[in-house]
């Protein structure tokens, strides 16, 4: 079996004692990694957002991962990630991790460019473009946020190991993996490849709706650790009633040996005693989260081929709370660009038979202009026939 650790924790000032507790259930970090080695924090560092918005991995709990290190004699440490768009300093600065790292003495890694890495097991990537810092690292500590995703439904931890991807670069791979199973091969190939030893996820404050970064603040009351980044997402997936076989992170990064996919293989280990995943469920989820739990659209419905254009989810964009300011145009990492300004002081338009349905745009809008539309056609043949 493997371990899950579920710590209820309701409040940041909590959350120093809930790691140390969620860590010391799994087996402790003595178990796991060596003390001469050179560790990577790994925080979300999204977007450069307040931490009341629950874009970011919250300082408290970053913290409380580095003095559970620093306490246990892992002093080779620094910190880092490379988002999409924006500087990782300015959003290490904003969210206040970067004012946590600077008071235990934790330096911020190189992530200024990057280094090209073959990965000879490779089955769909066989080199990726990291962050200067990563290859130098012999360990990375996944310190996660429990959020949504447009592409994958959720992020976790399998996802945030792509912020070790140089950011330049992110585009690229968002085009060479344009849907979510294809993408998901390509974070399998990545999570096989990067070192990580340890994976937390800050569920205290979650994101749920249209996450990664315009979601809306959502309690969910947990600190989720593990050494296996797949048991951890399917943990969360359950909490949020969110089939886990419908994440293709979960089925792909399963079947590639990431981790374990299979809830009933997975023991969720709490303060109070060990849970099967239905039981944590019951125990600890909430049925009210709002995340996209339909069925995927496979195609099987031959009635309605001729309307697969108009029912499948698009980005599109809020008028009014568009600001113009071109940051989704820049992001769009279709060649020759699937969004344009067509008229001055007027929003972009979308070239939908170019768009390829990455939500590249919709993750990096900083007004929250963008969001996940689907036809009211798409939703009534949903009900009727399951898409």
């Amino acid at each position: 079996m493997v371990k899950v650790a579920l710590v209820p924790c309701t409040d940041y000032a909590q959350a120093e004692k809930a790691v140390e507790t969620a860590i010391d259930l799994i087996g402790g970090v003595e178990t796991l990694i060596n003390k001469e080695e050179k560790l990577l924090l790994k925080p979300n560092l999204l977007a450069k957002t307040p931490v009341e918005k629950a874009c970011t991995t919250h300082p408290a709990v970053f913290g409380g991962v580095a003095k559970y290190l620093l306490a246990h004699g892992y002093t080779h440490l620094s910190y880092g990630d490379s988002p999409g768009h924006g500087d990782p300093h300015g959003n290490a600065k904003e969210c206040g991790i970067a004012a946590a790292a600077d008071a235990l003495g934790i330096p911020a890694a190189d992530f200024s460019g990057g280094i090209r890495t073959p990965y000879a097991g490779g089955k769909v990537a066989n080199e990726f473009i990291l962050a200067n810092a990563v290859p130098e690292a012999d360990g990375i500590i996944n310190i996660c946020k429990m959020k949504t995703h447009m592409l994958e439904r959720i992020t976790g931890a399998q996802k945030n190991l792509f912020g070790c991807v140089f950011g330049l670069n992110k585009g690229a791979s968002h085009v060479k993996f344009p849907n979510s199973v294809e993408f998901a091969k390509m974070l399998a190939d990545l999570n096989c490849m990067l070192p990580a030893r340890l994976h937390v996820m800050d569920g205290i404050v979650a994101m749920e709706g249209n996450g990664p970064q315009s979601g809306t603040p959502k309690q969910m009351g947990v600190i989720l650790a593990s050494t296996d980044p797949i048991a951890l997402d399917t943990v969360f997936a359950s909490l949020v009633y969110l089939d886990p076989t419908l994440v293709p992170t979960n089925v792909i990064g399963g079947a590639r040996g990431v981790g374990e996919c299979d809830a009933a293989k997975i023991e969720v280990v709490t303060p109070d005693g060990s849970l099967t995943v239905p039981e944590a469920q019951a125990k600890y989820g909430d049925k009210t989260f709002d995340v996209y739990r339909a069925p995927e659209d496979k195609g099987e419905i031959k009635y309605l081929r001729p309307f697969k254009k108009l029912i499948r989810r698009r980005p599109k964009i809020k008028k009014d709370l568009c600001v113009k300011c071109g940051i989704c145009v820049k992001s769009c990492p279709v060649p020759g660009g699937a969004l344009h300004f067509e008229k001055k002081g007027k929003p972009p338009v979308y070239d939908y038979s170019k768009c390829i349905g990455c939500y590249c745009c919709q993750e990096m809008c900083p007004k929250r202009a963008i969001y996940d539309y689907q036809n009211p056609i798409a939703k009534i043949a949903n009900i009727k026939f399951k898409i």
